[in-house]
């Protein structure tokens, strides 16, 4: 008898134990590779994302490229870059590299994968050092000027850890199908890695090859978004144009697998404001019934580079639907849109890379304000009269707003 309960003991002991099993090396793995490791907090190395992902809310920075006299990455600048925009978790929430306001058009394919590589090993660091909560996303553009080239920068994203890529597919010079693009050759390199990475869609006009054709058509919209790997879409265009695509894609997504990010960051404050009156009300229902009632999850800033902090706090304001906050936000960024505009010929000229720059120089973030041959420039006149410009707003917003949401160069 006490044989048999021994027995019976052991067999409960037994099945108790956790069997071994390879979970145990992806762990040691964790501990070999920031990279990798990286990769495991945010998506399980990749198998978190073959059951499901949902975009990220909140403020998208696409991060400038700092460069050399050769249009080479500075790394040490460019890692130092990052760091600034996260400000330690009160700044951005996804990391946007290589996308238009990093000057991925004016820069070698392979300065490209180099800046792909250093932005996901340094928001790896980043996260280390940050709670679950304040961890950031680093989303990396991979769009080339062929579909191989892309292909190759899709493939180095994801051997790098990235948590999603973005593809500007009318950017791409030889592509003349959407469809089979990602239908075909995309899905097919996912198939042979056997993993894959989150993509969402970017929608520019400026940077479209086709002056015939500015936007990505609706009805492609809804055949990709039913790819389980096409989780969103980055637009920078109207209302009417950003409810088209909410529409379209909300036909073939969950709620809340499909994410629209504002494109022009100053929409923002249209989209979530709340007017009041009669006016305001009719205003308001015109504004949802343009976005078919769908919100955008968030908001994609260049100039958020330069203050990220103020921008992540507008961001919210305007989620939140806080009056007071927005009306200090609103015309505190106008102001420096305007800051960055000159005139040329009567004309005016758009010159927020370079600003940017130049205000993150000014604040001890990078060493080097140079712009990518192709990218508009300041002359010396500019530069001074920006400069008096961006101190002043940020003399202004330092005294208007809460000491927490400006942003630090101590990071």
């Amino acid at each position: 008898m006490q044989i048999a309960q021994k027995e019976a003991r052991q067999k409960r002991e037994t099945r108790n134990q956790k069997p071994e099993t390879g979970n145990q090396n992806v762990e040691s793995m964790q501990e070999k590779s920031p990279i990798y490791k990286s990769n495991i907090s945010t998506a399980a190395a990749g198998q978190a994302h073959q059951v499901g992902y949902h975009p990220r809310h909140g403020l998208s920075i696409p991060a400038i490229t700092v460069l050399d006299e050769n249009d080479r990455v500075i790394e040490e600048d460019q890692r130092r870059l990052f760091r600034y925009i996260i400000q330690e978790g009160k700044g951005a929430d996804i990391v946007f590299g290589c996308g238009t306001t990093g000057e991925w058009n004016r820069i070698s394919n392979t300065e490209r994968q180099r800046l792909i590589s250093i932005e996901i090993d340094e928001v790896a660091r980043i996260n280390r050092d940050l709670s679950n909560a304040h961890s950031v996303e680093a989303w990396v553009g991979v769009t080339g000027s062929t579909r191989l080239e892309t292909l190759d920068n899709l493939k180095c994203a994801l051997a790098a850890g990235a948590d999603a890529a973005v593809i500007a597919p009318l950017s791409i010079v030889d592509l003349t199908d959407v469809i089979p693009f990602f239908h075909r050759e995309v899905s097919d390199l996912f198939d042979h890695q056997g993993r894959w990475i989150p993509i969402f869609l970017y929608d520019n006009a400026d940077i479209a090859v086709n002056p015939d054709i500015p936007h990505i058509r609706t009805r492609d919209v809804k055949r990709l978004s039913r790819l389980q790997f096409i989780s969103g879409l980055k637009v920078s265009a109207s209302r009417r144009v950003l409810g088209n695509y909410t529409k379209g894609a909300g036909h073939f997504k969950d709620k809340g697998e499909f994410g629209i990010y504002i494109g022009n960051a100053m929409l923002m404050f249209q989209v979530f404001g709340m007017d009041v009156g009669l006016i305001g009300r009719i205003r308001e229902y015109w504004n949802r019934y343009l976005l078919h009632n769908e919100l955008p999850i968030g908001v994609v800033s260049g100039p958020a580079n330069a203050l990220p902090r103020e921008w992540q706090r507008a961001w919210r304001a305007c989620y939140a639907a806080d009056e007071h906050l927005m009306s200090i936000y609103k015309p505190a960024f106008e102001r420096f849109e305007d800051a960055c505009r000159s005139f040329q010929a009567g004309r005016p000229v758009e010159k927020i890379i370079a600003c940017v720059k130049h205000a993150l120089m000014l604040d001890g973030v990078i060493t080097s304000d140079r712009v990518a041959t192709g990218t508009a420039s300041m002359n010396a006149d500019e530069r001074r009269e920006f400069s008096v410009n961006y101190q002043t707003l940020k003399k202004d917003l330092k005294s208007s707003t809460d000491s927490v949401w400006i942003s630090s160069i101590r990071v």
